[in-house]
């Protein structure tokens, strides 16, 4: 079932998520939830406190590839950065300069309990690290420079009142 995307200033995106210890029809069902939820053009990953759920897994959805892992960690990154706007479905319509690291490896698991390894650049390498930090209870304005920042705050603010 696609579901609705929560939007920052939501407290459960700023809660860091617990790892999956049971994989059973509810994260079966969490998992299904997300590769709909993720299932459109404009939609890069979701993780699942995105969706209100706070728990370890997200779903992404990159150069027609869809797929979802749980527990991911993110085990590797380069020292080469990447330089572009970045966005959110949590952070609807604002895009702001984000620096990211050009490569990014994650590693977790599927529903079988089998090792998943998702790695790449560009967009791939934004999307894992962003899906991450979600799980993480961070949202991508935290990775911003401080004076963008006050502007992406700025606009996020005058969207809220």
């Amino acid at each position: 079932m696609r579901r609705t995307i929560r939007i920052y200033p939501d407290p459960v995106l700023r809660s860091p998520c617990d790892p999956i210890k049971v994989m059973d029809e509810r994260v079966r069902g969490l998992v299904q939830d997300l590769l709909d939820t993720v299932h459109s053009d404009d939609r890069a990953g979701v993780a699942a406190n995105q969706i209100g759920v706070g728990l370890q897994a997200f779903s992404w959805h990159i150069d027609g590839e869809v797929g979802y892992v749980l527990n991911p960690e993110l085990v590797e990154t380069s020292t080469q950065t990447q330089h572009g706007d970045e966005g959110c479905l949590s952070v609807p319509g604002l895009y702001f300069p984000t620096t990211r690291a050009a490569y990014a490896k994650v590693v977790g698991v599927d529903l079988e309990g089998n090792e998943v390894i998702l790695e790449g650049e560009g967009l791939m390498a934004r999307a894992l690290q962003h899906e991450v930090d979600h799980l993480r209870g961070m949202i991508f304005l935290q990775r911003l420079d401080p004076e963008v920042r006050k502007e992406a705050m700025r606009q996020v603010r005058s969207r809220i009142s």
